[in-house]
């Protein structure tokens, strides 16, 4: 895809599109389910649905995992007591997943695993079905973090939102 179609994709994309796939009943289901995911483990997840790229972020080439890390700084999921942060990314207009953890949980989980869920999520969202593939991902993300960084006993402290960010 050429620089025009990118930039064009992404300026005919718009945060209605986002919100028609991911109605609030749902995102507040998918918000309830993270909140307790995060109360077995020591993790800290935050997930952000796109619609598209501003059409200069686009023209410049701007790839979703650049965007993934922007989000990543922005929501400061690398401000956690652990460096245990995890963030979920979507961008619809180019259907991509990224997921982008801290250090504390990177130097633990390999890179095929977070790569294996990006896929099991991309199969889910290819059949249409955009909230079971973030329930998914969000499934398969807490396994790892269950085996990677679990609670122990020790008190839980959220300290990152909970809320899915759409736009």
């Amino acid at each position: 895809m050429n620089r025009w179609q990118r930039a064009w994709r992404h300026l005919c994309s718009t945060g209605w599109q986002a919100r028609r796939q991911f109605p609030a009943a749902q995102l507040k289901r998918l918000e309830q389910q993270i909140a307790e995911s995060e109360r077995a483990h020591r993790g800290q997840l935050r997930f952000v649905v796109e619609s598209a790229l501003d059409w200069r972020a686009a023209w410049r080439g701007m790839s979703a995992r650049q965007r993934a890390l922007q989000w990543f700084g922005e929501l400061r999921v690398w401000d956690t007591e652990e460096n245990t942060g995890v963030l979920v990314y979507l961008l619809l207009a180019e259907r991509r997943i990224e997921i982008v953890a801290d250090r504390g949980i990177n130097r633990r989980v390999a890179a095929g695993e977070w790569a294996g869920i990006c896929a099991e999520m991309q199969r889910a969202f290819a059949a249409r079905d955009h909230v079971a593939g973030l329930e998914l991902g969000l499934s398969r993300i807490h396994e790892v973090l269950l085996k990677h960084a679990p609670r122990d006993g020790e008190p839980f402290v959220n300290e990152l939102p909970d809320q899915v960010v759409v736009r």
